[in-house]
């Protein structure tokens, strides 16, 4: 016999996939909600690999190469993002997500912080910062994400953030696994982890009371959360290619090859 279904993820389930009109705002966040339960990448294969200690440094390099290129091109999604508004208050509130990833005058941002990470999992940093080694789906993914918010809404473009909603919880998992079970991983390298834990509730909360605001009926109430859906999707993707190329072992030609890697199947 199967065991009982968890009402709690049937909840969830339930509300991501409604398709009744959301008649307000509560409506709105319940299903946001729901959708980030039931779609965020913490869910993802590969990163229950990754967290578990499944991984050999070759895969976690894959990772940390791969999402390189996700990191240093958020600062360019939130430049196009501030370039949408005329409403300069909003301009000023999201300015700072630019210094949290590129850093100021003397003052370390994200993107040093995740050189930090790859340097200390044995990357070349101009190697890193070149991209050259990452997968194609990467690039298309995130480059997506940037057309995404230059042509959707900008109330769209706003909520497309809001995965900062569900992240603290996953750099908390991140970052008790990885220094658990990977002896080649310090507390040093993962501090862009542990400095997001506190940046990350305060972009999510500044997003979430915007289209709280100013989704004003169903149809902006809807687009709301399916941009939401894309993010999810975006993120989605690059682990699934993750885990094609480097845990199938389907390395795509020109992406990174780690040394340790071992091919599926021999030339003839």
């Amino acid at each position: 016999m199967n065991a009982p279904a968890d009402p709690a993820a049937s909840l969830a389930v339930s509300l991501a996939t409604s398709k009744a009109p959301l008649t307000s705002a509560d409506e709105m966040e319940a299903r946001l909600r729901a959708i980030g339960a039931t779609r965020y990448h913490s869910l993802h294969p590969f990163h229950r690999l990754l967290h578990g200690g499944q991984l050999n440094k070759g895969q976690v390099q894959a990772w940390a190469l791969n999402r390189y290129f996700y990191q240093s091109t958020i600062p360019i999604k939130d430049a196009v993002v501030i370039s949408r508004f005329r409403d300069r208050a909003t301009r000023l509130e999201w300015r700072h997500r630019i210094e949290d990833h590129d850093g100021d005058i003397g003052t370390e941002g994200g993107i040093e912080r995740w050189l930090k990470l790859t340097e200390g999992l044995g990357l070349d940093s101009k190697y890193v910062e070149s991209t050259e080694g990452i997968l194609p789906a990467t690039r298309f993914a995130v480059e997506a994400y940037v057309h995404f918010v230059r042509e959707k809404t900008p109330l769209e473009a706003i909520a497309s953030s809001l995965t900062e909603l569900f992240a603290p919880n996953l750099h908390e998992e991140r970052i008790s696994g990885m220094l658990k079970h990977y002896d080649f991983v310090n507390p040093d390298i993962m501090s862009y982890f542990s400095r997001r834990m506190e940046q990350a509730p305060r972009d999510a909360n500044f997003a979430l009371k915007y289209v709280r605001q100013n989704a004003r009926n169903p149809e902006e109430r809807e687009a709301v959360c399916n941009a939401l859906i894309f993010k999810t999707n975006v993120l989605w993707v690059q682990l699934d290619a993750l885990y094609h190329a480097y845990v199938d072992g389907h390395i795509p030609p020109g992406a990174f090859v780690p040394q340790d890697h071992k091919p599926r199947h021999k030339a003839n």
